[in-house]
């Protein structure tokens, strides 16, 4: 769980070279906003998170299954990743 990183993962590192190389600004990891959102356009208002799929449990992908072992543990874990998904999600939707 210790390799296990929060920010300039692959998917994101994608992400964001991408958007940069269509000419946009964007700041990253706004500790201010709720939820981090992983790149945020301030003059825009938007933001984007960039989510693993096993970890915020992506039910249309196949990686975004709970593991058979130990469910005690996975799944009140992810369980809490998604709740707490939709709430900085609502959170961000609500000053506009």
């Amino acid at each position: 769980m210790a390799r296990i990183r929060s920010k300039d993962t692959s998917s994101e590192l994608a992400v964001r070279k991408l958007i940069h190389g269509l000419g946009c600004c964007f700041r990253l990891h706004r500790k201010d906003l709720p939820g981090k959102p992983d790149l945020v356009f301030p003059s825009r208002k938007k933001v984007i998170f960039v989510h693993g799929c096993f970890w915020h449990q992506h039910r249309a992908c196949k990686e975004g299954r709970i593991p058979g072992s130990r469910l005690r543990y996975w799944k009140p874990k992810l369980q809490r990743n998604t709740q707490r998904d939709a709430s900085a999600q609502a959170a961000l939707k609500k000053p506009g």
